[in-house]
């Protein structure tokens, strides 16, 4: 045989997963030396870099799985989705579309794919992220480099899952119970339920007495103030 000539029946590791896996494996570790650190009451600025380390651990995962196709066509994988697809037709709107103008050149669907990366349903608490980083690292060290190209999906869809429960977890907490102002101070002398600082603030400014200065209202970025003037001008001015 030529030492040109392809070996067949072999098995070739694609290239750059040695080293992809080695880089996802030392992210984990880091993952799991900032979860160790958390607990109940954690700020959610504490989860923010475990969101960050997360969110690399998954794109490094992603580059080792193969590639999703969002729309299941061969022709435009990450294209529009086709949100009123009729029985038997592909997702693909751009193909679709072409489909109903009855062009001929239109493929035929291929086998469709799952859609995108999983996200989980709330709550989501730090002992959520703790499971699905424990599924993650057992997933993560299981694997090889010869392991076909469905574990590392199932590892990319994991990460995504603790990457959403993490992120969301980072996310300001509305302790004041304003749907307006979420993240805003709390006032300790309000209601229960109305301790927002702004919405308290507010109302005491509309319930003053008359002739009791108040402070002019803010104007928005692009408008022009609108002040009533309390003495007419001079004439000639």
């Amino acid at each position: 045989m030529s030492s040109m000539e392809p070996r067949r029946g072999g098995y070739s590791v694609p290239a750059g997963r040695p080293y992809a896996l080695s880089e996802l494996r030392g992210k984990l570790g880091s993952v799991g030396d900032q979860i160790g650190d958390l607990y109940d009451g954690s700020h959610p600025l504490e989860y923010e870099p475990v969101a960050d380390t997360l969110y690399v651990a998954f794109k490094t995962a992603a580059d080792l799985a193969p590639v999703k196709s969002y729309t299941g066509c061969e022709l435009h994988p990450n294209g529009a989705i086709d949100p009123e697809a009729p029985a038997g037709w592909g997702r693909c709107l751009l193909c679709n579309d072409r489909r109903r103008r009855g062009e001929r050149s239109v493929p035929a669907p291929a086998e469709q794919r799952r859609l995108g990366y999983p996200v989980p349903d709330p709550p989501y608490t730090l002992d959520v992220l703790k499971g699905y980083v424990q599924q993650v690292n057992d997933r993560a060290f299981s694997v090889t480099v010869s392991s076909p190209g469905e574990e590392f999906v199932e590892l990319a869809d994991t990460l995504h899952r603790a990457f959403i429960v993490a992120r969301e977890l980072s996310r300001p907490r509305n302790a004041s119970g304003c749907a307006e102002h979420p993240g805003s101070p709390i006032d300790p002398t309000a209601p229960p339920g109305e301790g927002c600082l702004f919405c308290v603030g507010r109302r005491r400014q509309q319930q003053r007495p008359p002739g009791v200065p108040r402070m002019l209202p803010q104007v928005r970025r692009g408008e022009r103030r609108t002040i009533q003037r309390r003495f007419e001008r001079p004439p000639g001015l």
